[in-house]
């Protein structure tokens, strides 16, 4: 059986073992991987026992249940687990989507522990990220999938075996289309083009149980990054998924952000040892030429995609990351694997560290929420949170950044971003209120009065 020494990180051969093992207190902790596939059951022992071991910097919880009642489970790093901290990026990584694509579920549970048994060893990045980032890891957003296509085993060559859910709802199609409202409010001056709302019509159609989950999950943290992963391929790929020409499958279809999810795409794709290698040749197809990355709808169109919605829906930018050519590998091909996507899962990870952030207030230093942070040239804003907190991921350069909010001035500042920088600008703002204007008020009585004497 094999599985890896983290504190020697070297390969070794053991019989079962799948718990956390800590030596005395003379000794550094370490961990064993055991890489083969977990069924829920085991994942569910496994995670609830890695956050039992690093419960002071892990904690797992719930986001709701699929269709046939399985917990769908999220485990938790953060310096302090449960809380969201001032100006602390929360990130997110979402497997198992599908669920005959159970590489990237696997890939979550190891990262898991890696994470804790790494962060006891004094493995000084892993401290660094965990203590100033809140990773939230959800292995398998389609449990009821995985089981069903665990029935015939790894390594077989169905490709649509437990992919949907139990509803037979294919979980990546079943977001909201918030697309299609962009294509049509971006021709209109002063359409919205961000944080679109849900339509109502959207919840009278058949919403899976684990998609309501994962909304909700959203709309309560406020994430900056964050990526699913996938099977079947070998490329990284970014928003938008739906082309915006609906008759042409294979249209380049850019967001506001193109340059910002180009950042996000080649970083992971340039950390994996072969999804950047223009010599390599696998999965039946090539995306080396252009660096192990494409626009979503560049490659095939769909609607109803979570990460057209996350980005047109909330502040969040995600994209997603197909590892492997095999949708549900036998258990000799996982080592290597996670030897290949290590790397770039973390190296993904501090991305989320990119671009500014900072706090918008008023002059009496109370945080403003809900204020729209602009940036000139890019048609998509982001808007502050809780205690006025915001986050914006950027790419280098020179930038113009404006806060506003109702009752309140606008402020516009310019800052510049270094090519190489180990943490966001801080860049906050205070906003001062705008007196009432005396006219406007008189007009809008004047109006109303006029209303009521024509009924």
């Amino acid at each position: 059986m094999l599985c890896m020494d983290l504190n020697r990180q070297s390969q070794c051969h053991s019989s079962y073992l799948t718990e956390m093992i800590t030596t005395d207190e003379a000794e550094a902790p370490f961990t064993l991987l055991q890489f083969i596939h977990h069924s829920y059951v085991d994942m569910t022992k496994l995670l609830k026992r890695t956050a039992s071991v690093c419960s002071h910097i892990s904690t797992l919880y719930t986001i709701g249940r699929s269709f046939e009642g399985k917990d769908i489970y999220v485990i938790e790093f953060s310096d302090n687990p449960g809380e969201h901290e001032l100006l602390e990026p929360e990130f997110k990584y979402i497997a198992n989507m599908h669920g005959n694509e159970a590489l990237g579920r696997e890939l979550l549970i190891y990262l898991a522990q890696y994470l804790c048994s790494e962060y006891l060893n004094g493995n000084q990045r892993i401290q660094a990220l965990v203590n100033t980032t809140r990773i939230h890891l959800l292995p398998s957003m389609n449990p009821d999938g995985y089981e069903f296509a665990a029935e015939e085993g790894p390594g077989y060559n169905g490709w649509a075996n437990g992919r949907v859910n139990a509803q037979s709802l294919d979980l990546n199609r079943n977001f909201p289309d918030l697309t299609s409202i962009f294509y049509r409010e971006r021709r209109r001056r002063g359409g919205r083009v961000d944080h679109i709302p849900i339509p109502r019509s959207y919840w009278n159609g058949k919403t899976a149980p684990e998609t309501r989950a994962v909304i909700k999950w959203m709309k309560k943290i406020p994430f900056v990054l964050s990526a699913s992963l996938h099977g079947g391929d070998l490329v990284a790929s970014y928003p938008f998924d739906l082309s915006r020409h609906p008759s042409e499958n294979k249209f380049f279809s850019p967001t506001p952000d193109e340059k910002m999810f180009k950042i996000l795409a080649r970083t992971y794709a340039d950390a994996h040892p072969r999804m950047s290698d223009p010599s390599e040749y696998r999965c039946g197809g090539n995306f080396g030429d252009k660096g192990g990355i494409i626009n979503g709808a560049q490659w095939y169109s769909f609607s109803g995609g979570m990460d057209d919605f996350t980005y047109l829906h909330t502040n969040c930018f995600g994209i997603t990351l197909e590892i492997g050519c095999e949708k549900f590998p036998v258990s000799d091909d996982l080592y290597p694997a996670w030897q290949e996507n290590k790397e770039a899962l973390l190296t993904y990870m501090e991305l989320v560290h990119r671009g500014i952030k900072g706090i918008v207030r008023d002059e009496g230093g109370r945080g403003i929420q809900g204020a729209r942070i602009s940036v000139r040239g890019i048609r998509h804003d982001i808007f502050s949170v809780a205690n006025g907190e915001y986050w914006r991921l950027l790419p280098s350069g020179t930038h113009f950044v404006s806060a506003q909010a109702p009752g309140h001035s606008r402020v516009l500042k310019k800052i510049f971003l270094p090519a190489r920088m180990k943490e966001a600008g801080r860049v906050d703002f205070i906003l001062q209120r705008l007196e009432p204007d005396p006219l406007r008020i008189l007009t809008n009585d004047l109006l109303r009065w006029n209303k009521y004497l024509l009924l």
